[in-house]
Order: structure tokens, then C-alpha cells, then sequence
């Protein structure tokens, strides 16, 4: 790849290059062996590894040559699929560390460019580091022409995300050529025109939904409030945004920048182990987002607090949610790696009040959540089962405070997690021995069956096939 004209690479390239060395992942001696006693009464011996923190993980690598089993672990609960340097939770504590920095502190007195720049590079920048690096992704947010082409084949009705989906992968058309993924420098390159476009194709996919006019990016602005300049801002009038309102949004960049091996990170793995483009590879971790077991979730916290409409409702719903037989959930509680209270949902609680205070909008809204959480923690069945409010719970607020729609919600999600992604298929990357993806299964389906050729065959009592309308538009080609 030819160099960047940018003073970022001109100056600081070579420089960074060492530092960068710091966040490949290097494999612990073993501190011990496991003994594991196979019915057959046969030992095997695995090594334990211990890391900087956290529990002691098995290394079952050789368990099938050495035993013939596999394992089985539906959801990876208990496997660990890689190492990693760059985010640690302790659930049971209730802490979450970007390289080895509290993300409390992080959110109290950084930003997310520093964020950004701390993962790209392991370490924090200087002064005169951030606002170079900062330069150099606000200069970057420009997208191709032929992109934004790309937008007006949309739907006019079409959801964001899906829009996202869309031209996320189609950024590898425009980037396939001339980098080499197993290039530091390539790599590196790379991430910084990921992250710096995905506020740009986020923005254009909402004004596409509401057939607005695009809005390009201007240099006089920070990257994050050139994002709320690309969102809201109109030819008709000045664009001025509150210090209060950028401080929000950056805070909440930050919080969700990353968040160990979760779905879409680790379908961002998976993607790129097999060297796929790594802009096809954030593009199906986009999409793993969408759900609304994942990304999802903050638009469904909202969504349910409008369902209970206000505070003498609360003790109802709340029998809903203990109750087998109700389909009620109580979202934004809980959390799969926290058994704890979520150390980003105290951020976001704290950035709701000073946000709110600046909008005067969703007061209501965060009354009724408070409320909400106050009577769920008093109550041993929330307490036992320690569902605790995550980040999920206030994030949504905050965005109906911003006058962001729901259906923008997980693609800011996604926006914020790029950097993650991509750090985290940059460190994969890195590793010495690159090794495809491929899961093992139990197979539990019919044994090896006698073909039958087709006018032998008895026809079943009930048949399987799905009988659709005719003419159904399966396609979207023909409407009846």
C-alpha cells in the first residue's frame, strides 16, 4: 500500500511501529497441567494457562489426538476462543478494563479518540499524538462519490442498519487493491479508514431514511461533533451543538468502543480468519448487531418503559417479569458476563441527568427508569438473581433525549463498536500462526440411510412443504 499523505504517517509511522508491537498477543508459559480421566479409565494430560487476570483457562487443543473426544459448549459460555490484550471484564466485580485502564476513569477524564488512538497503539497519546491522530480521521471521514450512488438504491422506507449492512461491505469494492493484511502498517491504515468513515456512512443512512440531503464532514469540527453536524444539521439554518451534548455522545462512544469476545466480535474473528476483506468482515459484524439479543437491546429498554407508561404501573410489570407464564420481559437487566452492577450503566445514569437537564426532553422517561430500578433491586428475585441494570438501560434515554430514533439505535452501536472490531481483526492478524475458524459439532441426526429412488418413495402423511400464496411477491418482484 502506498503511504498515507497524511502528516500522521508522515511523522509518526516508523515511531509507532515498535509500540504497536506491544499489543500482539504472546501465549503464557503454562503454569500447570489438568488431569482428565476418560471413562475408559485412560489419562489425558492438558496444559493450564494463567493470564494477566482472570480465571485459569485449559488449553484443549490437543484433547481429540490425544483422547478422541471433542468438546461441546452451545454459545461458547465456557471456551475461550483466542488471547486477547486489549479489553478485560471481571463480571462478578463489576469492572471492565480498555488495556488495562478502568473505563470509569476512561469516560470521567479521556475521549474517544484517545480511545481509539489506545487501542490502535497500546498506549495513550501525548498531547501533540491526539491531535495529529485527530486530524487524521477527521480528514478521513470524507466517503467515495460512487458510495453515497450507492445510497439512492435503498428503499425509501429501508432500515438503517440494513443500509449499514449494505455499504460497510461494499467499502471492500473500493478498498481491495494494494494492502496487505499481514502489513502492521497496512493494518493499521486500515483501521483508521474504517473508524474514521463508519460516523459518515451512519449519518448518510439516516438522512437517506428520511430522504434528507447528504451533509459532508468540514475540518472546523472535532470527529465527534462532526458526526452531529453530518446527523442534524440543514442549509437553512447555523449549526451549533452544546458542549454538554458532544461530551454525552463522546461518552458513550467510549463506552461501547469494546467488549471482549461477544456475538459480533466474535463473528468479526471468524470472518477474518479465513483473510476475508476486513471491511466484509465488520460488515457481518453488523449484522451478528442487529439482533435484538445484542445491539438491539437499547431500543427494546425504550420501547419497554413506553409499555409501562408510568410509575403506578411498575408494580404490576414487575409480576409480569417474575411470572413463567408472561412473555414480559424486563429489559436492560441483567447481563451474560456481569453478575454485578454494569460499571457503564453508573456512567450513563450520571450522563442521563446532565443531559436531560440541557434538552428538557425524556424527563418522564428517566423518572419512570429510575423508578423502575429502585423497586426492581429491592425486591430478592432481582437481587438473587443479580440483574442489575447494564448500559443498555440508559443508553436509549439518552439517545430519545438527543432526538435520535430507534431505528438509528444499533446503528450507533455500531459506529461505536468499529473501532473494537477492528483492533480486535488487527490483533488476530497479528498472531504468528493464523488458523481458519471451524467449530466442531455433535451430530445428532439420522445414522447412514439406503437410498430409495423417488418412484419407490411413500408419500409422508403430512407434507413438509411450505405451500405459499401464489403470486406472493417472495421476492419483492411481483405484489398482488
Amino acid at each position: 500500500m502506498s503511504q498515507s499523505p497524511h502528516k500522521w504517517h508522515q511523522e509518526t509511522i516508523d515511531s509507532q511501529k515498535s509500540k504497536m508491537e506491544k499489543t500482539v498477543p504472546i501465549c503464557p508459559l503454562s503454569s500447570d497441567i489438568a488431569t482428565l480421566t476418560l471413562p475408559n479409565g485412560k489419562t489425558v494430560q492438558l496444559p493450564i494457562f494463567k493470564g494477566t487476570k482472570g480465571p485459569p483457562m485449559i488449553d484443549i487443543t490437543q484433547l481429540y489426538s490425544k483422547s478422541g473426544y471433542f468438546t461441546l459448549d452451545p454459545g461458547f459460555s465456557s471456551t475461550g476462543a483466542c488471547m486477547s490484550t486489549m479489553t478485560y471484564i471481571d463480571g462478578d466485580k463489576g469492572e471492565l478494563l480498555y488495556r488495562g485502564y478502568p473505563i470509569e476513569i476512561l469516560a470521567k477524564y479521556s475521549s474517544y479518540i484517545e480511545v481509539c488512538y489506545l487501542f490502535i497503539y497500546g498506549h495513550l497519546p501525548s498531547q501533540k499524538e491526539l491531535q495529529l491522530f485527530e486530524e487524521t480521521m477527521v480528514s478521513e471521514m470524507m466517503i467515495n462519490e460512487k458510495l453515497i450512488e450507492f445510497y439512492k438504491g435503498f428503499a425509501s422506507d429501508s432500515h438503517p442498519m440494513a443500509i449499514m449492512v449494505g455499504v460497510v461491505g461494499a467499502l471492500s469494492a473500493f478498498m481491495h487493491k494494494d494492502f496487505d493484511v499481514n502489513d502492521p502498517r497496512d493494518r493499521e491504515y486500515i483501521a483508521i479508514k474504517l473508524v474514521a468513515k463508519m460516523p459518515t456512512l451512519a449519518a448518510y443512512a439516516y438522512r437517506t431514511a428520511l430522504g434528507l440531503p447528504i451533509v459532508y464532514p468540514s475540518k472546523k469540527y472535532s470527529f465527534i461533533e462532526n458526526f452531529l453536524y453530518m446527523m442534524f444539521s440543514t442549509p437553512m439554518n447555523d449549526f451549533n451543538v452544546d458542549k454538554v451534548i458532544v461530551k454525552a455522545l463522546d461518552t458513550i462512544f467510549m463506552l461501547h468502543a469494546d467488549h471482549e469476545q461477544n456475538a459480533s466480535t466474535s463473528t468479526v474473528r471468524i470472518a477474518g480468519s479465513s483473510l476475508a476483506n476486513p471491511f466484509a468482515c465488520i460488515a457481518a459484524g453488523i449484522t451478528a448487531l442487529w439482533g435484538p439479543y445484542h445491539g438491539g437491546a437499547n431500543e427494546a429498554v425504550l420501547n419497554m418503559l413506553k409499555e409501562i407508561g408510568n410509575k403506578e404501573n411498575i408494580p404490576k410489570y414487575l409480576q409480569k417479569a417474575k411470572s413463567k407464564d408472561n412473555s414480559f420481559r424486563l429489559m436492560g437487566f441483567g447481563h451474560r458476563v456481569y453478575k454485578n452492577y454494569d460499571p457503564r450503566a453508573k456512567v450513563m445514569q450520571e450522563m442521563c441527568y446532565n443531559v436531560l437537564e440541557k434538552t428538557k426532553r425524556a424527563n418522564d422517561i428517566l423518572e419512570l427508569a429510575i423508578q423502575l430500578e429502585q423497586t426492581a433491586l429491592k425486591e430478592d428475585y432481582f437481587i438473587q438473581r443479580k440483574l442489575y441494570p447494564n448500559v443498555d438501560f440508559y443508553t436509549g434515554i439518552v439517545y430519545e433525549a438527543l432526538s435520535i430514533p430507534t431505528s438509528m439505535f444499533t446503528v450507533m452501536f455500531a459506529v461505536q463498536r468499529s473501532i473494537g472490531w477492528i483492533c480486535q481483526w488487527m490483533e488476530m492478524m497479528s498472531e504468528k500462526v493464523q488458523r481458519i475458524s471451524r467449530p466442531r459439532q455433535l451430530y445428532v441426526g439420522e445414522d447412514q440411510r439406503e437410498y430409495i429412488p423417488i418412484q419407490n418413495r411413500k408419500e409422508e402423511e403430512k407434507s413438509r412443504v411450505c405451500k405459499l400464496p401464489m403470486h406472493s411477491g417472495l421476492f419483492g418482484l411481483v405484489k398482488v
